[in-house]
């Protein structure tokens, strides 16, 4: 700082104001120090900045898997409310694996990250209790924490469900298969109770050989789905818990002589071009990103308010397999 101090011909508050964008600079002094920085290749110090300020204006944010479609949207929603307030993201995959998890979060703490933006994979987020009192923001995103009071952004994942099942019941559907995720994960459970409802709310019984959670892993997906559309009583219409079960099912039902309707929880790239177009109770993704990152930063603007759960609807968009009748009730 004193090199560019010398070089533009002015103290180095002066040089110090600009580098962090703070006003009471003509722009005519701004422009020498912006010379001189770009000249010297200065760079801000920004581990002595927060021994200064205390803060690191970085923000972490830890998904299931960066590779998903899902996660895209959410992650750049997270990553521009960030840089709108002037802060870094760094992100990290959990795999779903509730150790990964802890390990991430705790090195972003460890590198004095100023809060978290969390998809959780576990089920118990004690172990963030002391870095949320000293200080470090959380929000969970898509699923509350489990055993610690903090802030949640979810979409209706119930009502969601409940919405898609009850369109292929008035459609005619009697026979409704279920394909989730995994039982330990939060939205998997609320979308097999929202089907659980819709099916009640019609006076349909459900066969348990119609319901299936577990891996979403396409060899899983496709023998579960095969035996729900074989045997004596085979479903006329399946319900998919996530984009990765309805990929598959697209494939599987694609395969098939005969006419399945087929729902899926979560939009999907090419999902309106296929043929039928595939019917979809879509959430927003990016909205879920950005009033969880909105939340983040009321906190480390020092608003003192109770964890909240906040929840965002979803919305059905009927494209044309959801409509497909049953070929026999």
């Amino acid at each position: 700082m004193k090199d560019v101090a010398a070089r533009a011909g002015v103290g180095l508050k002066t040089v110090s104001r600009v580098v962090n964008g703070e006003p009471g600079v003509t722009p005519d002094t701004e422009k020498r120090v912006q010379d001189a920085i770009d000249a010297l290749g200065f760079r801000r110090n920004d581990s002595a900045r927060v021994l200064r300020k205390g803060r690191t204006a970085t923000v972490g944010l830890i998904l299931e898997d960066l590779a998903d479609p899902f996660y895209g949207p959410l992650n750049r929603a997270v990553e521009e409310v960030a840089r709108a307030h002037g802060a870094l993201l760094i992100n990290g995959s959990s795999a779903e694996d509730p150790d990964r998890e802890r390990e991430l979060a705790l090195a972003l703490c460890a590198r004095r990250v100023d809060g978290l933006v969390v998809i959780p994979a576990g089920d118990d987020h004690r172990y963030l209790e002391p870095e949320i009192r000293a200080g470090v923001a959380t929000v969970f995103v898509d699923r509350p924490a489990g055993r610690i009071d903090a802030d949640v952004v979810l979409s209706d994942s119930f009502g969601g469900a409940a919405d898609g099942v009850a369109h292929l019941i008035a459609g005619g559907h009697r026979r409704i298969g279920f394909i989730g995720d995994h039982p330990h994960i939060h939205t998997a459970t609320e979308r097999l109770r929202g089907y659980r409802a819709a099916m009640e709310s019609a006076g349909l019984p459900v066969s348990e050989s119609w319901v299936s959670l577990g891996s979403t892993a396409p060899g899983r997906v496709t023998g579960t789905a095969r035996a729900m559309l074989s045997g004596p009583e085979p479903v006329t219409a399946v319900f998919a818990g996530n984009n990765r079960v309805t990929v598959t099912l697209v494939r599987v039902l694609a395969a098939r002589p005969g006419p399945v309707a087929l729902v899926g929880f979560d939009d999907f790239e090419l999902a309106d071009l296929l043929r039928p177009g595939v019917t979809v109770v879509a959430q927003d993704a990016a909205a879920l990103g950005r009033v969880a990152t909105d939340r983040l930063f009321q906190r480390l603007t020092g608003a003192d308010l109770p964890p909240a759960r906040i929840e965002l609807p979803t919305r059905l968009i009927p494209r044309g397999s959801g409509e497909i009748p049953p070929v026999s009730g």
